[in-house]
């Protein structure tokens, strides 16, 4: 947990450069506007879709259909909830992610050599299929959310992998070998999905939850490039990959 909180301080340290939050802000209002046209074009049309397909027809057939009604406007509401997050965690992993990542490395992280590949299109590919795996998670475990309790935890540990599988990997690909990559991403699995938890709960905040997509590709960058640091024992001169010893 110490590597969590660590990379959480930086993160809102980092907040204080003006550029950060112009790549924090960037994502949630784009992904803000583009939602909100969504719903008010097509929020009835989900609502009617939710209330003509099983669950909610059992529920209609039991007599309660104002649960039904109730339930399908709550679960329509999360879901375009979940696309504009879904929206911002793209933008942020495939565009801001690699500016915050240039910008860190050359401030924050200048001991720590580039020894990756630095693909844009592996980092891009990768979000894409983390993001197509949370839509068929989102969609398979839809009926359990009429389960008390389970409508609050399953978005929870679904956007936590999603961060974690997004951004753990986005942020290291161009600094970590393959080697280091699965060495680290075995050893700092736990820290890693916490750290993935910890913005899922900021995502839930009013106001602040188009914001945390950014915000996670910035604390995974801190978490990520300190990690290697310290499995490196020591900084790594670029170019030389030369060890110098503290």
């Amino acid at each position: 947990m110490a590597d969590v909180v660590l990379a959480l301080m930086r993160s809102f340290a980092s907040l204080r450069r003006g550029r950060i939050w112009l790549y924090v802000l960037a994502p949630a209002l784009f992904s803000l506007v583009l939602w909100v046209a969504l719903a008010v074009w097509g929020l009835g049309l989900l609502v009617e879709w939710l209330l003509g397909n099983p669950p909610m027809t059992i529920l209609i057939g039991w007599g309660v259909a104002w649960l039904a009604t109730v339930l399908a406007y709550t679960g329509a509401w999360m879901a375009i909830f979940a696309g504009a997050y879904l929206t911002a965690s793209l933008l942020a992993a495939i565009v801001i992610m690699p500016l915050m990542l240039k910008q860190l490395a050359e401030t924050d992280y200048r001991d720590v050599a580039p020894m990756g590949k630095d693909s844009f299109t592996a980092a891009a590919v990768n979000s894409v299929f983390a993001s197509i795996l949370f839509i068929v998670g989102w969609l398979l475990t839809l009926p359990l959310w009429i389960i008390p309790g389970l409508s609050l935890i399953l978005p929870l540990l679904l956007m936590a992998w999603l961060n974690r599988r997004t951004f753990a990997y986005d942020a290291l690909s161009m600094h970590a070998t393959d080697v280091e990559w699965q060495t680290l991403r075995g050893q700092h699995k736990g820290p890693m999905f916490m750290l993935g938890l910890t913005m899922a709960l900021l995502a839930h905040l009013p106001i602040v939850g188009l914001l945390v997509p950014a915000l996670a590709a910035l604390a995974f960058v801190h978490f990520g490039l300190e990690t290697l640091r310290r499995s490196r024992g020591g900084a790594l001169l670029t170019g030389e990959a030369r060890r110098v010893v503290e």
